[in-house]
């Protein structure tokens, strides 16, 4: 059949989880053996977020091709499993600068460049995915922000034309937030109103609303909504507050999203799918009972900014019969004199990623302690290199040891910048980025872990097994150490068979000590929890009972 295309807008306020709501339509098609992809759409000006702070917009998430993206596409990939890539991810920054290019190249033929239709034309062409290579029964596009925003403007009005030259073959789902007043003991629906009739006013009226509610909506508000917003009654269904994300598809196949998306498009609904792996996912999910506390330490005090490590955390509890409690640490506030208070209790260790010198002295503490007391420790592209400088400093004997980030000056910088970097000035976009393939030492710690998930990767030649991981840095092992590291204890297990760059390391002599250079968090998926995390757990849990 033609390609299909599902828009997903929000209003009222955002963070009400239009990225969840668009995994779910995914996930839900997908049962229906549908071939889909889900793509973002932000109206800010960057031209990625790779160079937000994280308390700006969340986690920076990294295709397999090497795009810096918005944290929505993790949920994208770990509902459905599919691998995104730079055509599902674009900004206004995006748009504007191939438009601004184009104008420079001569391209318009002297035309006077406009929002409408130049700006509009670009945001059309990439929403029907003219330059991806792929067929596609659906194409879910989800607009960030909130509907008013000045700077989504384009977006709406490429919404809106597409809606007419789509037909049928288009789909607008609306989410909005509806708000309980305590006061008055009432849900109100006057904002979804509001939202509904701005939407309107663009020339675009929705097929599908979504309500947003912390209280379960009785039938006789969905058919308010219904009445005041031209939608039919079977197309309001209600989002409410779940135990866990991943109940939210779930739900919307009980409501019936996805054959109201179907019976709007023209599609025979059919039979409804069993989904039966991602259900026996969610009772595993709630039949684990024993916990597991773990730390995350890091210089983020925010949930989103590691939102991919929590949720492959979560999800290789669940895979191991636990619910995994996360405790956050501020590595700005740990010293020698209070580490052992603040990972009491704690059954292992994430030393998180990130970038710059403020919180590294708090990480290079706990990764000295948790291996001086042999606690499971899983450190993260620059969680790794804390765990490399810690050992250098505490058993090589080079006090001054450090990375050349964050010291120039350092006699001993064991983590170096990478070769290809040293000549590089801008900062956007331009660290290694994307999927690199890694060969595993065999017999070691995270060999197994992967042999034990996937069959060991694919053999090679020199007796390893080769897999595929994503990274995002620019610093690197610096391999003129590497004989010393590995004859005092810390062995290098996964080497770069293009660079000979230092991947992983470990200490097999402790109970779990790994470091990674990628970051495996990007490519935890529901049905498939990553290998070192289910490892990493799994060592946790064996610690917790021998204790």
């Amino acid at each position: 059949m033609d390609t299909k295309y599902i828009f997903v807008t929000g209003g009222v306020v955002s963070s009400l989880g239009k990225g969840i709501i668009s995994a779910s339509i995914g996930k839900l098609l997908q049962a229906r053996g549908y071939k889909v992809t889900i793509q973002k759409f932000d109206p800010y000006i960057n031209i990625d977020p790779g160079t937000l702070n994280p308390y700006e917009h969340g986690e920076c998430y990294v295709t397999v091709d090497g795009m810096e993206t918005d944290l929505d596409l993790g949920h994208y990939e770990r509902f459905t499993g599919i691998h995104t890539t730079r055509n599902n991810s674009i900004t206004t920054g995006r748009i504007y600068k191939t438009v601004i290019d184009r104008e420079r190249h001569g391209d318009y033929l002297g035309k006077t460049i406009q929002v409408v239709p130049h700006i509009t034309d670009e945001i059309k062409r990439r929403m029907l995915r003219e330059d991806a290579d792929e067929a596609l029964d659906f194409v879910i596009t989800e607009v960030g922000g909130t509907i008013g925003d000045i700077e989504s403007a384009p977006f709406m009005e490429a919404i809106r034309q597409l809606r007419w030259q789509l037909g049928r073959d288009a789909v607008c789902v609306h989410l909005t937030y509806v708000p309980y007043l305590k006061a008055a003991d009432e849900l109100k629906t006057k904002p979804t109103q509001h939202s509904v009739k701005e939407l309107q006013g663009m020339g675009i009226q929705p097929d599908i609303l979504v309500l947003r509610t912390e209280r379960h909506l009785s039938d006789s508000i969905r058919l308010k909504v219904a009445s005041f917003c031209n939608v039919d009654l079977e197309c309001v269904v209600q989002s409410e507050d779940m135990p866990s994300i991943y109940e939210v598809p779930v739900s919307m196949q009980q409501q019936g999203l996805d054959a109201a998306i179907m019976r709007k498009i023209g599609i025979p609904v059919g039979e409804t799918p069993a989904m039966k792996p991602w259900r026996d996912f969610l009772e595993k999910q709630r039949n684990a009972t024993r916990e597991v506390h773990v730390a995350l330490v890091g210089k983020y005090d925010l949930q989103d900014a590691y939102k991919s490590i929590r949720e492959s955390i979560n999800l290789a509890g669940i895979y191991n019969d636990v619910k995994a409690r996360i405790h956050f640490v501020n590595s700005e506030e740990i010293t020698r004199e209070n580490i052992g208070e603040r990972l009491q209790g704690m059954a292992g260790i994430i030393i998180c990623p990130g970038f710059g010198q403020r919180g590294i002295e708090g990480k290079i503490i706990a990764a000295e302690y948790s291996r001086t007391h042999d606690i499971p420790t899983f450190g993260i592209c620059l969680g790794m290199q804390m765990m490399v400088i810690e050992f250098a400093r505490n058993v090589l004997g080079y006090q001054d040891a450090n990375s050349a980030e964050m010291s120039k000056d350092t006699q001993h910088p064991v983590i170096d910048l990478m070769e290809e970097q040293k000549t590089v000035r801008n900062m956007g976009g331009t660290m290694r980025l994307g999927a690199y393939e890694c060969e595993l030492v065999k017999g070691s710690r995270a060999f197994e872990a992967y042999h034990e998930r996937l069959g060991a990767g694919e053999p090679t030649d020199s007796g390893m097994a080769l897999i595929r991981e994503r990274h995002r840095h620019r610093y690197e092992f610096n391999n003129a150490y590497k004989e010393e590291y590995e004859s005092s204890g810390m062995k290098c297990v996964g080497i770069n068979p293009a660079s000979n760059l230092v991947e992983i390391v470990e200490i097999p002599e402790k109970r779990w000590y790994i470091g990674t250079q990628f970051h495996p968090e990007y490519s935890s998926t529901v049905l498939h929890p990553h290998p070192l995390f289910m490892s990493f757990v799994k060592a946790c849990i064996d610690g917790t009972a021998e204790a």
